[in-house]
Formats: structure tokens, sequence, C-alpha cells
């Protein structure tokens, strides 16, 4: 872990997105109430959790296991003039120490594939209001003519894989009403993911020249960026928004 954070480092974002699909999600919620409540899961540096905070009337509880992203969170709520309406906190998505029916709102950017898709449904929906919302970008298969090679890979990578209808029969297996769905933009994996991401292997492969550990995690973080590269058609990130019933 240690070895994946410091790969990590810096990175804008740890995961395929951008503010323009987050604002997106929010403005698909019609009924957030004012003066609501709601917790970023896996918030990282927490650039959705600034847009969060920007875009809905309430107070945003942030959450990620990795103090410096945190660190970095309230770093850029400080400069946004923020930091009121954000409370950063150490915790685990596995066990979230909240009371239950407390959020207007939960929202997770590209972590719940940690917890898993299903499980991560069914285990926060207990901490959502009734009526309320829980928003996740999840990585989906947009085809059924996937090639050997992605379905290879990410069939190992995580087996959770499904496509965008299979994932809504989950959604509505859990407990909830699908609200919409959209596929987050190629340039969402691109400019604050994978581009920054392989600026910073290729200034640690010299650091790490002669470490193997360190080598392979380089080289398998390179082979999904080169995977997608190659194969974006058929799988992308996307968000789908849905109420607790």
């Amino acid at each position: 872990m240690d070895l994946f954070h410091e790969i990590h480092k810096d990175i804008p974002r740890e995961g395929p997105g951008d503010n323009e699909s987050t604002k997106q999600a929010i403005n698909m919620l019609k009924d957030i109430p004012a003066n609501c409540t709601a917790l970023d899961i896996g918030c990282g540096p927490g650039l959705q959790t600034i847009e969060l905070a920007k875009n809905i009337d309430g107070k945003i509880f942030a959450i990620d296991i990795h103090e410096p992203f945190l660190d970095k969170l309230l770093q850029t709520a400080f400069k946004e003039n923020l930091s009121h309406r954000i409370e950063a906190k150490k915790m685990s998505m596995f066990s979230l120490e909240f009371k239950e029916d407390n959020f207007d709102l939960i929202w997770c950017e590209g972590a719940i594939f940690i917890i898993g898709f299903q499980k991560g449904l069914q285990e926060w929906r207990k901490y959502i209001k009734t009526g309320g919302y829980l928003v996740v970008s999840e990585i989906s298969w947009l085809r059924e003519d996937i090639p050997k090679e992605p379905k290879n890979f990410w069939e190992y990578e995580y087996p959770e894989i499904k496509g965008i209808a299979d994932n809504i029969k989950i959604i509505e297996k859990s407990g909830y009403s699908p609200i919409g769905n959209f596929i987050i933009p190629e340039k969402g994996w691109w400019k604050d993911y994978y581009n920054p991401l392989t600026d910073r292997i290729n200034k640690l492969r010299k650091k790490y020249k002669d470490n193997k550990e360190a080598n392979d995690i380089m080289d398998s973080t390179q082979r999904e960026i080169e995977m997608y590269k190659r194969y974006s058609d058929y799988y992308g990130y996307v968000f789908y928004i849905m109420k607790k019933v």
C-alpha cells in the first residue's frame, strides 16, 4: 500500500471523473432538502467533495482511510472558503461510524468497487433516509461484444464488473428506485487521472529502477492505462443515481 500511495501521490483524482460529470449527477437530484446532510465515501483528494459543497446546501462528511488525501481535501476546502461545509474523517467504508437514517445523500465516485457494487448498495442503504439518494460511479461494460483481452483483464481485476442493465437490476433488488445513469466521458479518464498518473510513473521508474516489487505495481498500472487506450469503446465509468424506497 505504501508503494501504491507513492505512485498515486499528488494525482488530482483517484479514479476517472471530472467536475462536469459530478455537476451533471448533482443536477439529477431534484428534491434534496435545504441544509441537507451528505456523506462522500472514499473521497480521495476530494475534487468531487468540493463540487458537492459548491452545488448543494448542507454539510458534507468526507471519509477515506488515507490521511494525506484528507489533508489535501481540507487544504482545498480552506482555499475555496468551504471549510465550514466539509468535515473530513479517517474511516473505512467497511465500517461506517454513523447513525442509521442519517443522510439525505451518500456519494461515492470511483470507489465502490473496493467493497463491491452490490455489497456497497446493500450495506450503505441503512444510513440513508427514506427518500434520500445514493449516487455512485462504477466501472461497467458498455457493450456485449467484449474482446477477449479487456474481458480477461477486468474479470481478473474486478470480477464483479457488469453491464449497465445488470447493475440497474442490482439497484432495484437492493431497495432503490433508479433515477438515471450516464457514462463519464473519455476526457474524464485522462485529464485528472491517467495523464498525471503516467507522468508520476515515468518519474518513479528512475527512483525504483532496481526494485522489482515497485516496477511490478507500475507495470500493472501502465497495463490498465494501455487497456483503456485500446478498448475505451467497450467499458467505462458510469454514474448511477438512485433513491432509497
